[in-house]
């Protein structure tokens, strides 16, 4: 009967692209140590199979109508939302994340959906105020299950997003399901029992993670630049700025500054990425990776910069580190947030009622301390400075 309902689709509809077809696809254009979607582990929750999309194309489409994927327009990602509309928010991050993982796909023959996928959920699990906020959570959560952004992602995925009748959660594949659980920068420990196997993540996970550095590395220098938190002289001793500045000058000299410096950040991007593939694939030739399950018995991740890149990669990340997130105004907000975090945690701890009807129902289920943890992390930065105006100034409306 299947068969029969495909052949009159495809009779009606000649040109359309099913599936199957899409599945087909798959096996005879991605490489040999891509994820393909009919081997996909599945999901948590049996369901029918789209007739239309494969399995990482629900994936993507369900992470992006999820509430938690709109909040993102207006979490943090250095600078506090406040500050201004320019800077960079956890969901103009994540689609620069996404455009550089396919793009890495693309070119490595990987599988573009699941990649996408995988970019456009990875940071689904942050607080408000970006890693301030996190800090403050996981001090509120210690001695009552703590707090990691990427678990809590795993669980925003599984839990806490209401948008079918039949189960909590997204119930997105497992593929992508590990690749929050395991998502691994300088910033991300993640440390989650079900998937605490031993493995190495699929290559498109691994793809996210780098494209996650690259991106947040060189748009926080942008953001920096524009904010006058880091000058361009202090640029100038980084060797990775000046390498990538130089090429500029010598074929587009006499830019203005503004624009100089976005071409420079291009080409940062552009031969950090370049970099990446090339040493990738010279990896998985020497290590002899053959398919996809090479690929998780590796014992390593496979993605790597060369040893040049690397080491100016190193020393752009230290620069920023002690030229824009100590820098004096980032601190200031670092403070401010924590403090919002930490009086919020407080009044809701002191008086349960002041919680929303839900994260009362959590209470009683899992815990006083785990509700609020919920109700905080899904909280935008304006979200939770209006919150705090309402429980703590008198005359503000409730």
């Amino acid at each position: 009967m299947a068969d029969q309902k495909s052949e009159i689709r495809n009779q009606k509809w000649p040109c359309l692209v099913g599936r199957e077809a899409a599945e087909e696809r798959e096996v005879a254009m991605l490489a040999p140590y891509a994820t393909r979607s009919r081997e996909s582990r599945g999901r948590r929750h049996p369901e029918p199979e789209h007739p239309l999309r494969t399995v990482y194309q629900r994936d993507r489409d369900r992470v992006v109508h999820s509430t938690a994927f709109r909040r993102l327009e207006y979490k943090t990602q250095v600078f506090v939302n406040h500050e201004g509309d320019y800077y960079r928010t956890r969901l103009t991050h994540t689609l620069e994340v996404a455009q550089i993982s396919r793009t890495i796909a693309r070119i490595m023959g990987l599988n573009e959906d699941l990649a996408e996928a995988i970019a456009l959920a990875h940071d689904l699990g942050h607080t408000p105020f970006g890693h301030s906020g996190e800090e403050e959570l996981r001090d509120q959560m210690r001695g009552h299950g703590g707090f990691e952004h990427n678990a809590h992602g795993l669980r925003v995925v599984d839990h806490l997003e209401r948008r079918y009748p039949g189960f909590t959660g997204l119930n997105l594949s497992w593929e992508v399901r590990e690749a929050i659980a395991k998502h691994t920068t300088r910033h991300d420990r993640p440390a989650v029992e079900e998937f605490n196997d031993g493995s190495q993540p699929v290559l498109e996970a691994q793809a996210v993670e780098v494209a996650d550095e690259v991106a947040y590395n060189n748009h926080d220098i942008d953001d920096g630049l524009t904010a006058h938190l880091i000058r361009r002289d202090d640029l100038a001793g980084v060797e990775a700025w000046a390498v990538a500045a130089a090429e500029v000058e010598s074929h587009q000299h006499g830019l203005p500054e503004r624009l100089h410096d976005r071409q420079v950040i291009i080409r940062l991007i552009n031969a950090q990425v370049t970099d990446l593939v090339e040493t990738t694939l010279a990896r998985i030739a020497e290590l002899g990776i053959q398919d996809a399950e090479g690929v998780r018995c590796a014992g390593q991740r496979l993605f790597a910069f060369s040893a040049t890149i690397q080491r100016q990669k190193a020393d752009l990340e230290a620069f920023l580190h002690e030229k824009l997130y100590r820098h004096y105004r980032v601190a200031r907000m670092t403070s401010k947030a924590k403090r919002f975090v930490r009086e919020l945690f407080g009044a809701y701890l002191a008086d349960e009622a002041q919680l929303p009807d839900d994260f009362r129902a959590t209470a009683r289920a899992e815990g006083l301390h785990r509700a609020i943890c919920d109700y905080i992390a899904g909280m935008t930065d304006r979200y939770a400075q209006d919150e705090y105006k309402k429980l703590f100034y008198p005359y503000e409306r409730v």
